[in-house]
């Protein structure tokens, strides 16, 4: 879906530079390039997390990260804001604090949590 909006910002911008407005061509340039930033970081960055029988992966701006099962520390933090309450799942390993959110894992936070749970159950057992 963003790169569908950027493509239609795309279209925009160029419609304001042919009619000769300034300043819609810098506003809706800058919302074009910010929005193509986003859908390009998260089409390179999928899938975020994942997780098998030694541990789980991270996939973040700095490359991919891995933590055994006996290092991950797995936990749900609800926070409140603007009166809106937020899910997301904390990886904790070592000095390393990952926060991964509803569009990040692409399913509810809590499912999440559960599979990566019985993940760690098994491989540990």
């Amino acid at each position: 879906m963003a790169w569908v909006i950027a493509l239609l910002l795309l279209v925009g911008t160029v419609w304001l530079a042919i009619a000769g407005d300034v300043g819609g061509t810098v506003l809706t340039g800058l919302a074009t390039v910010s929005t193509g930033a986003l859908a390009l970081h998260g089409t390179l960055l999928r899938p975020r997390l994942a997780a098998g029988p030694e541990g789980v992966l991270a996939r973040t701006v700095g490359g991919a990260h891995r933590y055994p099962w006996t290092e991950a520390r797995l936990r749900l933090r609800t926070t409140r804001r603007l009166g809106r309450d937020s899910l997301t799942l904390e990886v904790e390993s070592g000095d390393h604090l990952l926060v991964f959110g509803r569009i990040d894992l692409g399913e509810d936070p809590r499912d999440v949590l559960e599979v990566l749970t019985a993940l760690k159950g098994q491989a540990l057992s």
